[in-house]
């Protein structure tokens, strides 16, 4: 053990045969600390300098958290066998424990000591938390079992709390955050959530920008509200991964590893039944025709598959190897990028494509096409980490030299006015272009997001909200230039 400040040795720690799983420090005089661990031990040290001086072995299972009271009069360990024990804070013996009575009948993960060191908080893998009354004599006696509402499955399960002033903080295995008021334990918790995975697509809702969805590949859809944050997870019936995200006013469409497309109606923070469309092979894309929204678009490897609502009207085999897609929003038109790098203009009739045009300015595989807001121009990336915007009538290239990445472009936005473009990149960094200016006159975010950046979103002309592999959405204020 060393001092922090100036690196001098004030002890050593030894005396446990397995992982040590947590340690406290005596927050007062005479100094003591203590730690516990997967050899079912709770170890004693003093000092400084500090020695091992007992060990106790009162659990039958892992010793999950110990934890000295605010005064340091005494400390409580917590384990696997639900068990909690109470020891003196100066010489390390035991004199108490939590009553069995109405007690945990899972494994206690962690606890935390009140602000006054009179009462407890656990948590546990039986889905619970428990706040305890510590008597005179060190005995504790449960004032009230907190639960939040969730699925029950292992999710669920309550790994982490801390008591905080007089808010209760309890979390769940599957990251949903519980906040309790001590001082009214019946009132329902405020709970917030997010993605645990790499939050693999964003978008917002047509009629209000600033009503975002995200989803991850677990699964997971989220609701937020830019100014409010977290709104709200999506309750879905089903449990499919989840790779591509678009959404209409009323209803989402999915798709992810199993060859499947979902559509589901939209309804506040909750899904309708929703309807699988099994299209033969892998999504590679999707896009949905906001004007329009029965059309669907799914890219598959050799072409296109064309949805009208939850019918099949068409699988059209291209010729070459599909990477992206998008439709007009009107559905009148299709932009479809190949792994050779070139953007093929369709002109959608009924259920058939007809090719109008083909582009060729990009080096590497197509990975991403949207279109403008006014529908005036389009945009496109590829996997050499070069994005470029095109006028739509004339076909021509309209901003070039968006060569300011270091890997593949993985996503595009466009602000509301159309006025200016964001990239994201495997790299981990944003760049948003001005669309009447040079792309040397670039603003570039470095390290949005660690391990690459995968959804982008314009709220507004000058706030932009992003998404990535860390599972993190992040909104960013832009200074106009």
């Amino acid at each position: 053990m060393d001092r922090w400040d100036s690196g001098t040795n004030v002890g050593e720690f030894d005396g446990h045969s397995r992982r040590v799983l947590s340690c406290a420090y005596k927050p007062t005089r005479p100094y003591r600390v203590v730690t516990c661990g997967e050899d079912f031990l709770v170890n004693f040290y003093e000092g400084p300098p500090f020695r091992f001086k007992l060990s106790h072995r009162d659990h039958s299972n892992f010793v999950n958290c110990v934890r000295y009271s605010p005064d340091g009069s005494k400390f409580l360990s917590v384990s696997s066998d639900k068990k909690g024990i109470i020891y003196d804070g100066k010489s390390g013996e035991k004199i108490g424990e939590l009553s069995s009575e109405g007690a945990h009948t899972g494994s206690i993960y962690a606890f935390s000591w009140s602000p006054d060191g009179k009462q407890v908080l656990t948590v546990s893998a039986d889905k619970s938390a428990k706040v305890w009354d510590i008597s005179e004599d060190n005995i504790g006696k449960v004032k009230k079992t907190l639960t939040s509402p969730g699925s029950g499955g292992i999710e669920d399960m309550l790994v982490g709390g801390l008591w905080l002033n007089d808010h209760l903080v309890t979390v769940s295995l599957g990251g949903v955050i519980s906040i309790f008021l001590a001082s009214d334990l019946d009132k329902a918790p405020t709970t917030l959530s997010g993605h645990m995975k790499n939050v693999s697509a964003l978008t917002s809702l047509r009629s209000n920008p600033r009503v975002l969805l995200s989803s991850s590949y677990d699964g997971l859809i989220f609701k937020w509200v830019q100014g409010v944050g977290y709104s709200g997870k999506l309750q879905r019936k089903e449990n499919s991964q989840i790779k591509f995200l678009a959404a209409s006013e009323e209803e989402i469409v999915t798709s992810g590893f199993d060859n499947k497309i979902w559509r589901a109606s939209l309804h506040g923070d909750g899904c309708g039944e929703a309807e699988a469309i099994d299209i033969g092979s892998q999504p590679k894309d999707l896009s949905v025709a906001l004007l329009s929204p029965e059309l669907a678009l799914v890219s598959i490897d050799s072409g296109v598959v064309m949805l009208r609502g939850t019918k099949i009207v068409s699988t059209i085999d291209l010729g070459f190897v599909v990477t992206a897609s998008a439709v007009s929003p009107d559905g009148s038109e299709a932009i479809i990028g190949g792994q050779d790098g070139k953007l093929h203009i369709y002109c959608i009739s009924g259920d058939t494509l007809t090719e109008e045009a083909v582009l060729e300015k990009h080096r590497g595989a197509i990975s991403v096409i949207r279109y403008s807001p006014d529908v005036s121009m389009f945009a496109s990336g590829d996997v050499n980490r070069e994005a470029i915007v095109w006028d739509r009538a004339s076909r021509e290239v309209k901003l070039k030299n968006m060569l300011y990445h270091t890997a593949r472009i993985n996503c595009l936005a466009w602000s509301p006015d159309s006025s200016r473009i964001a990239t994201g990149s495997l790299d981990t960094c944003v760049i948003i272009y001005e669309i009447d200016q040079p792309a040397s006159n670039r603003i570039t975010i470095k390290g949005a997001h660690l391990g690459g950046v995968y959804g982008l979103v314009f709220t507004d002309e000058y706030n932009l909200v992003s998404s990535g592999e860390d599972a993190f959405i992040r909104l960013w204020k832009l200074t106009p230039q």
